[in-house]
C-alpha cells in the first residue's frame, strides 16, 4: 500500500482564517495534513523569524479530525517549528495560504504567505504559495481551492526543481469566469508608500502606511497580465537573488 503524502498548510492571515480552512479541505484530499499557522495576522512580515521573544506553540481544534497547532511567531517560524519540533523530519509538500488578497509583482518580497512557501524551498521541501485577490473578510474561496487541490497534484506528481518554489494567484470571481492557468515570470509592479501622518490624543504623532500598487510592467507574459486577464498566475520563484549577470560586469571593475 502505497503511503500518503504528508502536507504541511500554513499561512499569514491566521489559523482562523477562511483562506486557510479552504485549504485544509483541498489537501485532506491529497494526503495526511498537518496545520501549524499563526495564533494572530502575519501579513507583510516577509520573511522574518522571532529571535528577541520566545516563541509559543499550541495545540488547536481548529480542524476536526485535523492535527493542528497555532505559533505566536510568523510564517517562517511556523514552518520551522512543524520541521524540527512537531515532524522531526521534512514533509512531503508545503502549501501556504490562501492569502487574502494578491502577492504577484513585488509583493511576494512583503508577503509572509510567499515567505513560508520560500522557507520550504530553503530545506528542500516542494512549496506552494497560493493568494486570491480579494481582501475581504467573506471572500468566496471555492474556486481558489479548486486550483489549489489541482496544482498541489501535479506538484506531487512531477516535483519541482530543488530551490524553487510557486506563487500561485488566482482571481478574483467563480470558477466558471476562470479562463484557465498562465505559466508566468514576476511582473514589474511597485508600491507608491505614502505615509497618513496623525495625532494621538496625547499629541504625539503617528504614522499609517499607505500608497498605491503601479504596474510598470506591460508584457502579456507577466503575472500582473494573467491576472488581469482572468487567468490563474503561476511564477517559479527562488530564494538566489544572485544578479547573475551582473558579476562578469562586476569583475572588470578595479577593487585593488
Amino acid at each position: 500500500m502505497t503511503e500518503k503524502p504528508l502536507i504541511l498548510v500554513t499561512n499569514d492571515d491566521s489559523i482562523i482564517a477562511g483562506g486557510i480552512a479552504a485549504l485544509v479541505e483541498a489537501m485532506k484530499e491529497l494526503g495526511d495534513v498537518l496545520v501549524v499557522a499563526p495564533d494572530s495576522p502575519q501579513s507583510g512580515t516577509g520573511h522574518a523569524i522571532t529571535i528577541h521573544h520566545p516563541l509559543r506553540l499550541r495545540k488547536s481544534n481548529e480542524f476536526s479530525n485535523i492535527e493542528a497547532y497555532t505559533c505566536s511567531g510568523t510564517p517562517v517560524d511556523c514552518v520551522k517549528l512543524a520541521i524540527y519540533e512537531i515532524l522531526k523530519k521534512r514533509p512531503t509538500l508545503l502549501v501556504s495560504g490562501i492569502n487574502h488578497g494578491s502577492n504577484a509583482g513585488t509583493n511576494v518580497l512583503y508577503s509572509g504567505t510567499m515567505s513560508a512557501a520560500v522557507e520550504g524551498a530553503i530545506e528542500g521541501i516542494p512549496a506552494i504559495g497560493f493568494s486570491l485577490l480579494d481582501h475581504s473578510a467573506e471572500a468566496d474561496f471555492t474556486a481558489s481551492a479548486v486550483y489549489a487541490k489541482k496544482i498541489a497534484q501535479l506538484v506531487l506528481d512531477n516535483g519541482i526543481q530543488n530551490g524553487t518554489c510557486l506563487n500561485v494567484n488566482i482571481p478574483k470571481g467563480k470558477e466558471s469566469d476562470i479562463k484557465g492557468i498562465k505559466i508566468c515570470r514576476q511582473g514589474r509592479a511597485f508600491w507608491e508608500d505614502t505615509f497618513d501622518k496623525r495625532k494621538d490624543p496625547f499629541g504625539g504623532e503617528y504614522f499609517w502606511l499607505t500608497g498605491e500598487f503601479r504596474e510598470t510592467d506591460k508584457g502579456e507574459d507577466t503575472d500582473m497580465w494573467a491576472l488581469e486577464h482572468n487567468y490563474v498566475s503561476v511564477v517559479p520563484t527562488q530564494f538566489d537573488m544572485t544578479a547573475h549577470h551582473l558579476i562578469s560586469n562586476l569583475n572588470l571593475w578595479d577593487f585593488k
